[in-house]
């Protein structure tokens, strides 16, 4: 059965976090990208490409949480080290 324990409520801040961090990342990009759209409209395609590269590199940060996370709650490198594995 599952049960609460410290490093599980770790690994769910990771990813909350880190999700939580990509949307506001996400909110922010897209404001300024219609702000300074309406401001300069023959900019528009220059600045979609850019917004779209920012946009994955940007969405790229809650997967690495994720992934570190799995590293972290599965195979924990610094457990053996301490002794408590």
């Amino acid at each position: 059965m599952w049960e609460l324990r410290p490093r599980n409520t770790r690994f769910g801040l990771v990813i909350g976090l880190g999700g939580a961090g990509a949307a506001i990342g996400f909110g922010l990009l897209g404001g300024k990208f219609l702000e300074s759209s309406a401001r300069q409209p023959e900019l528009t395609n220059m600045l979609q490409t850019k917004m779209f590269i920012v946009a994955g590199l940007l969405d790229a940060v809650p997967i690495i949480g994720v992934a570190v996370g799995f590293l972290l709650l599965y195979a924990n490198p610094f457990l053996g080290a301490l002794g408590l594995k």
